[in-house]
C-alpha cells in the first residue's frame, strides 16, 4: 500500500489526479479491498534494494472482470508498482521480465497488461517500451483503458 500511496502523491504532483485520484491508497476502503482481491487472486513477487521493498508484481491466469480473458492461457499482470524515489533504475522493467519468465515456466506464451489511457499516453508508451504492443481499449466508467499484450 505504501508504494501505491507513494505513486498517488507523486502523480498529484504531477497534476494527474484522474488515474488514481488523489487520496492515498491506504486511505481508500475501496482500494484496500482490491489490492487484497488481486492477491487473492494471483501471485505475488517483491523487488527489494537494500531490505526495502522497492516495487511489486502480481499476476494471475486471469485478467480483471471488466477485461474479456484472452482466447488461449496468459499470463495477465494484475498490478505493477514501482517506487518513485528510485526511478531510473528499471525496478518496473525487471519486475515485468519477471512476467515473461513466469509465463516461459508455465509453457504460456501471452502475456498481458492493462493500464491508465490517459491524454498523454505515458503508461502506454512505458509498456511499449518494454515489448508490449496495444490490443484493445476500455473504459471503466469516465476512466479510459488500454490492453497491452507481449508475445513470448
Amino acid at each position: 500500500m505504501a508504494l501505491g500511496d507513494e505513486a498517488v502523491s507523486w502523480m498529484v504532483s504531477r497534476g494527474n489526479t484522474e488515474q488514481w485520484g488523489s487520496r492515498p491508497w491506504s486511505e481508500t476502503p475501496a482500494r484496500l479491498e482490491r489490492v487484497r482481491s488481486i492477491l487473492a487472486e494471483g501471485d505475488l513477487w517483491a523487488a527489494e534494494l537494500d531490505g526495502e521493498v522497492v516495487g511489486v508484481l502480481i499476476v494471475s491466469d486471469q485478467p480483471d472482470p471488466h477485461i474479456p480473458p484472452a482466447d488461449e492461457p496468459e499470463v495477465y499482470v494484475r498490478l505493477l508498482l514501482s517506487s518513485r524515489r528510485h526511478a531510473g533504475m528499471k525496478i518496473g522493467s525487471q519486475l515485468l521480465d519477471k512476467a515473461v519468465e513466469v509465463a516461459r515456466e508455465r509453457g504460456v506464451s501471452l502475456v498481458r497488461v492493462d493500464c491508465f489511457r490517459g491524454e498523454d499516453g505515458e503508461l502506454v508508451g512505458y509498456y511499449e517500451r518494454n515489448g508490449f504492443e496495444k490490443s484493445g481499449t476500455f473504459m471503466v466508467k469516465e476512466w479510459p483503458g488500454q490492453v497491452l499484450s507481449r508475445r513470448i
